[in-house]
């Protein structure tokens, strides 16, 4: 296989890119026809394009294509096959959808499926015609679609404030982005509008409308940008994968991108206006990135806070910033993000050192040049101020750098130079190894790891004059004999020394690894920490004492109310905000724009603060302040705007969450109240209506009833008004259950007496029955509401009578046990199925008899359960052996206060 030529020399392929197309093996692919407004055409050139395909001999299938009466598409039809359609009833009429199980079994090379952003009807396998496209590529078969700008999902919001109309049908960006063809569809708004005026697009009034709100030029120009740009993006996007998957280097300058460095100079700003400039003038995207390095981490306060400024320029300027960690060559590392990005436009700056300088660190901005194949670097010499500041700053930190350090870490280099020696003495005596100066520089390497460069410099001269004293003849002196041992020395102090600064990078990029680690890891532990919060409350307590550890400084947590601002979550009490700080925090919150101390808007503040950004709208706002002189780097300053979206989405989620539950709860107080008026309406008119018919008799042909007659309608009035009044006594008694207002008297109680009180209330529901009562002389008494107790135990009655047969046996019953007492009521009916015993006692819930089931609310049951908890009881229900049900109230032996002996 011949190499591809356009691939550099040892490159290979991204393997994320190769497993994506591989991933895309055996699917169709897509091709989309994408238009600014509807009436562009777009099903036409679909329709000419599927004939074209026609003639090439691909089997193609419309799987529907809606023409809406325009001739010209209708005469593109003919000779293609089209698939019948679908037919779904839906509200008392008929909606045509495509057959999509029909279009798989013919299974075309090429399908036809016409506007993609289409609801399908209800009781369709997929609610949007583009997933029925999903499972037709997912099934192998090529699609041709068709889809309006309007209706990608990330555009909705842009084209609603450009039209002012609201979009309901979208299609997510990700259908867009796996189609494998854009064709953009386009005419110019004058045409569309005479399109429009000649009736091609709607019709009647609905074209006059359509002209005068939404058809206007400057809609339809934007809809065009919107249009074009979109699939600039897409083919963009595709080239990049296409040159991810054949390992490609070289920049294809298909697109301009800039790309500005900067560092901790002040001429980054300049650099930054004018990367601004020229991407504004090539209408290209710029990004602005800072890599922390070694000599990051040696920067002061000033050139943290010049870093955090310039990048905060970049972004108010429209720039993409980036903050990555730099490897141990800066110029491979650019240049690697170039390729990577496809970058046309490297701008980078020029400071102006000295010769040595450059000669000890090298020079970035040559190395770019010379390694930039294909690439324009632009270098911009720093201005003499700029030059002067940032000469002082470098002095500043090589003084830094050249520091002695601590005593501690000078002895452990000399240390370790002395035991080198000293192995170096036993290699040479036992093993006579031609050169024992390699001994030394691994202890070299060990004091540049460990304490940095000086100390490794330091371990590198005492062991090159320890080298001298024992090795080079004349031994045990300082001199040196032979010339050429002159050069080998200073061969090894050059070495040593190179070793050292070569450890020493090691030894700062391995700490900056270890920072970003930690500090990735912490953030990983607190996002962890939050999902699981519950209450806004504990969610910013927990998030303000995170932030003032991560950060070292005092922090305080303000989330939007519909009053303001409220303070909900400080890393110390003492945290106190005076009327000029909440001016900042509400100016935060309102602009969504950092403020406050170190920020742009209100620099002199006490306190910085940042937004917690929710889809656009602030959340809430983060303030932090440390010392007077404290401000926060470029690094703090990406943390804090982490941790802010971090809480942030903690925030959004708990509200969402009370949503959700506000909505469950509303749901379940319709369903009551459904469940009340069903209810309401059958047992009340019901026994209404009894009670209507009786009276109106008695008095209307009173004269024409017998005796008998007439006090049979008065009792069937008597036995319905008795009904009512039970159904609204259990309606008061679940009000007052609801509200919390039952209080249950405690005082003893005799099960006989209640027993006997509950008979009596029942006797008329209990007629068709026979009842036996089972209770032992010697029950004691228990602690209990007499009154609610015989309620209870009427309303089980009830409840037996009706499930049971007529004729059958209803028990009452009262069992002692060591540490409880029982009542219960027992029926030979149908019992209750074992899934619904759970649900027996919830508020309107039956169990279903069919044409068995007489009438009732729903409420007897919920009643005792609220009953006999508010004693102190428990209740609960079990189906008996031999059929029936049985409903048992339980009194612990806490409720039980005496025994008595009846009389015989």
């Amino acid at each position: 296989m011949n190499a591809d030529p356009a691939a550099s020399e040892g490159a290979r392929p991204s393997p994320d890119a190769l497993l994506q197309q591989a991933q895309q093996e055996g699917r169709g692919k897509l091709k989309i026809f994408l238009g600014a407004a509807p009436g562009v055409g777009k099903t036409y050139e679909m329709l000419q394009a599927a004939r074209r395909k026609r003639a090439e001999g691909v089997d193609v299938v419309a799987g529907i294509v809606e023409t809406h009466g325009r001739s010209e598409t209708v005469a593109l039809l003919e000779g293609l096959e089209v698939l019948a359609r679908r037919r779904v009833p839906y509200q008392q009429r008929e909606l045509d959808e495509m057959d999509l199980d029909a279009l798989l079994a013919r299974r075309p090379q090429l399908a036809l499926v016409d506007e993609l952003a289409h609801t399908n009807a209800p009781g369709s396998r997929h609610p949007k015609r583009w997933q029925d496209v999903v499972e037709l590529l997912d099934a192998g078969i090529d699609v041709y679609s068709t889809l309006n700008i309007q209706h990608l999902e990330s555009l909705n919001d842009i084209v609603a404030s450009i039209t002012h109309v609201r979009v309901r049908e979208t299609v997510p960006d990700s259908v867009l982005e796996a189609a494998h063809d854009i064709e953009v569809v386009d005419i110019t708004p004058a045409d569309l509008m005479q399109r429009l005026r000649e009736g091609k697009v709607y019709r009647g009034e609905a074209g006059e409308r359509a002209l005068q709100h939404y058809f206007t030029p400057s809609n339809l120009t934007a809809l065009r940008e919107l249009a074009l740009r979109r699939t600039a993006d897409s083919v963009d996007e595709q080239l990049q994968q296409q040159r991810r998957a054949r390992g490609v280097e070289q920049v294809w300058a298909a697109g301009d991108r800039v790309l500005v460095c900067i560092d901790e100079s002040p001429a980054g700003e300049a650099l930054v206006r004018h990367a601004k400039r020229v991407a504004d003038r090539l209408d290209a995207p710029w990004t602005a990135l800072h890599l922390e390095t070694a000599r990051s981490l040696q920067l002061g306060d000033a050139g943290r806070a010049q870093i955090a400024a310039t990048l905060r320029l970049a972004e108010q300027l429209g720039a993409d910033t980036q903050t990555l960690p730099g490897g141990m060559s800066i110029a491979d590392t650019v240049l690697r993000l170039v390729r990577e990005h496809n970058v046309t436009q490297l701008i980078v700056g020029k400071s102006r050192r000295s010769v040595f300088f450059e000669w000890r660190h090298g020079s970035v901005v040559r190395e770019l040049v010379r390694k930039a194949d294909g690439i324009t670097v632009q270098v911009l010499a720093a201005a003499p101020d700029a030059h002067r500041q940032r000469r002082q700053r470098d002095a500043g930190r090589i003084e830094r750098r050249w520091s002695w350090g601590s005593g501690a870490d000078h002895v452990h280099a000399l240390l370790y130079a002395g035991l080198a020696a000293v192995l170096a003495v036993g290699v040479d005596r036992w093993l006579s190894v031609p050169n024992v100066s390699m001994v030394f520089l691994p202890a070299v390497i060990l004091a540049a790891t460990r304490s940095g460069l000086v100390p490794g410099l330091v371990c590198a001269l005492a062991s090159a004059t320890l080298y001298n004293f024992l090795f080079l003849p004349p031994l045990y002196t300082f001199t040196i004999g032979d010339p050429a041992n002159v050069v080998a020395l200073i061969a090894f102090l050059l070495t040593a020394a190179f070793t050292s600064r070569l450890s020493a990078q090691a030894r700062d990029q391995a700490r900056l690894a270890s920072d970003q680690a930690m500090l990735n890891g912490e953030l990983l532990q607190f996002s962890r920490q939050i999902a699981g919060l519950r209450r806004l409350d504990e969610l910013m307590g927990i998030a303000a004492k995170r932030i003032a550890q991560m950060l070292g400084v005092e922090a305080v947590l303000l989330s939007s109310d519909p009053d303001g601002l409220r303070l909900r979550g400080a890393s110390s009490p003492q945290a106190v905000l005076d009327e000029a700080d909440l001016a900042a925090a509400n100016w935060c919150r309102d602009k969504a724009q950092p403020a406050g101390r170190g920020a742009d808007t209100l620099p002199g503040g006490r306190w910085l603060f940042v937004p917690m950004l929710s889809e656009q709208a602030a959340v809430g706002v983060i303030g932090v302040r440390g010392d007077e002189r404290l401000r926060l780097g470029a690094g703090q300053r990406r943390l804090l705007d982490a941790l802010a979206d971090l809480v942030a989405i903690g925030t959004e989620r708990i509200r969402l969450a009370k949503d959700v539950d506000q909505a469950k709860m509303l749901a379940e107080t319709e369903k009551m109240r459904a469940a009340l008026l069903t209810s309401v309406s059958h047992d009340l008119r019901t026994p209404l209506a009894s009670i209507l018919g009786a009276i109106t008799s008695v008095r209307s042909y009173g004269a024409l009833y017998d005796e008998a007659a007439r006090d049979e309608l008065l009792a069937t009035a008597q036995d319905e008004t008795e009904r009512m009044s039970r159904f609204v006594a259990n309606l008061l008694d679940m009000t007052r259950l609801d509200a919390g207002a039952l209080q249950a008297r405690r005082e003893p109680c005799d099960l006989h007496d209640i027993v006997a009180g509950a008979v009596r209330r029942a006797q008329k529901l209990l007629a068709q029955h026979r009842l036996l009562v089972e209770l032992p002389r010697d029950l004691p008494f228990v602690l209990a509401d007499a009154a609610l107790l015989e309620q209870v135990l009427v309303n089980l009655l009830d409840n037996a009578a009706k499930y049971a047969p007529e004729g059958s046996e209803i028990t009452i019953a009262a069992r002692q046990h060591r540490y409880a007492l029982t009542l219960a009521v027992a029926d030979r009916g149908a019992g209750v199925p074992a899934a619904e015993q759970d649900r027996i006692f919830d508020v309107f819930y039956r169990v279903r008899q069919a044409d068995r089931q007489r009438a009732g609310t729903g409420l007897g049951l919920t009643i005792c359960r609220g009953f006999v908890q508010a004693m102190g009881g428990s209740i609960r229900v079990r189906n008996r052996d031999g059929g029936g049900a049985e409903f048992e109230v339980e009194f612990p032996a806490s409720l039980i206060v005496a025994v008595k002996a009846l009389p015989a």
